[in-house]
């Protein structure tokens, strides 16, 4: 997993509404042939890292495709996100394994005056959790998402590692040696704690269980990384698409289990621990069905313990970043009013440990 530093990109530099539709209709020309207008352009709702365009290319034939511009806009100390070409080509490489995920169509460059980013397909539904959890609309989806979310990840973790080597080395130590996926990322958060040097006792507990609890595995996979209920794409079927490939890497193939049901995505439906919107079993026996492989529940608690702490300790980078970067934002000041309550589920998570 991308670690925080700088980006070989270059950084985006905010310009005119005008001056970027003007690129941008240039650059999608070039790629899906002269002739083509762009309209409907508009800065998506959504996504609080990136900058999200909405827009319409028409075709010479007339025909128009329903696209998504997405730009990185910052590259500084604080980013942990794998680089808007990693994205591209694991979002490529899930496509064509058969997940649910937007279309790819083509990857800025620096010639085109863009910043980092690609276009992607646009696809209409709901991706606020608590419209889809809540609203009439989705009643009937609900009860299907949890088996769509295991047959998702048996999906991606049907892709040959040896299509995205790209995803980069996160198994291997200094030294050359391979380590455990746990093992790996658990070393990456402590790094991480350690470069805030600001106390949190709860955080060190976690990780002190989670490293006297570090589960085998002997399999490694493509992990989204951010597989949760707030990265979907819904309708009145149940999930259309998985948006937000930032976090993706080669990992065990209970963290995205893990990740999915910590308690925050359920926001405040906890007993249904899939997302809020459904049951372990349904979850667990779609995924079984796909990969033929079983889940261990005991391993997919790890994780969740796991997921619990690196989501504590992504709401304290995005305080940090506020506060020491010219990325500053309400939401992310607000990500450090959030810290403390992680800090007290990770402790009620390991009390209750089986």
């Amino acid at each position: 997993m991308a670690e925080a530093n700088p980006r070989a990109e270059e950084e985006f530099v905010p310009e005119t509404h005008a001056e970027i539709e003007e690129k941008l209709r240039a650059v999608t020309a070039r790629h899906l042939g002269d002739g083509l207008s762009i309209d409907n352009t508009n800065i998506a709702i959504g996504g609080g890292s990136n900058r999200t365009w909405s827009f319409d290319a028409v075709l010479a034939s007339g025909e128009r495709l329903p696209l998504i511009l997405r730009q990185e806009t910052y590259a500084g100390p604080y980013n942990i996100f794998e680089s808007p070409s990693v994205q591209y080509r694991i979002m490529a490489a899930a496509y064509d394994a058969g997940a649910p995920v937007p279309k790819t169509y083509y990857l800025l460059e620096n010639q085109d005056g863009l910043g980092a980013g690609f276009v992607m397909e646009r696809i209409e539904g709901e991706t606020i959790p608590r419209k889809i959890l809540r609203d009439a609309a989705y009643k009937d989806a609900l009860p299907k998402m949890a088996a769509q979310c295991g047959e998702t990840i048996g999906t991606l973790q049907s892709i040959d590692l040896n299509d995205v080597l790209f995803l980069g080395p996160d198994l291997d130590g200094p030294g050359g040696e391979r380590r455990e996926a746990a093992r790996a990322e658990l070393e990456m958060q402590r790094r991480r704690l350690d470069d805030y040097e600001e106390p949190h006792p709860a955080f060190e507990l976690g990780l002190r269980w989670l490293e006297q609890n570090l589960p085998k595995t002997g399999r490694t996979v493509v992990v989204h990384g951010d597989f949760r209920n707030g990265n979907f794409i819904v309708d009145a079927h149940g999930i259309r698409s998985v948006l937000d490939w930032e976090l993706a890497h080669v990992g065990a193939p209970a963290e995205d289990f893990g990740w999915l049901c910590i308690k925050s995505w359920r926001f405040g439906l906890n007993d249904k621990p899939v997302g809020g919107f459904g049951k372990r079993d349904d979850l667990y026996l779609a995924y079984e069905d796909r990969t033929g492989h079983a889940v261990n529940p005991d391993e997919v608690f790890w994780w969740e313990v796991y997921g619990t702490l690196k989501w504590g300790l992504i709401n304290l980078l995005q305080a940090f970043s506020h506060l020491n970067t010219p990325r500053r934002s309400v939401v992310f000041a607000a990500c450090g009013r959030n810290v403390c309550q992680m800090e007290y589920d990770l402790l009620k998570m390991i009390e209750n440990a089986p």
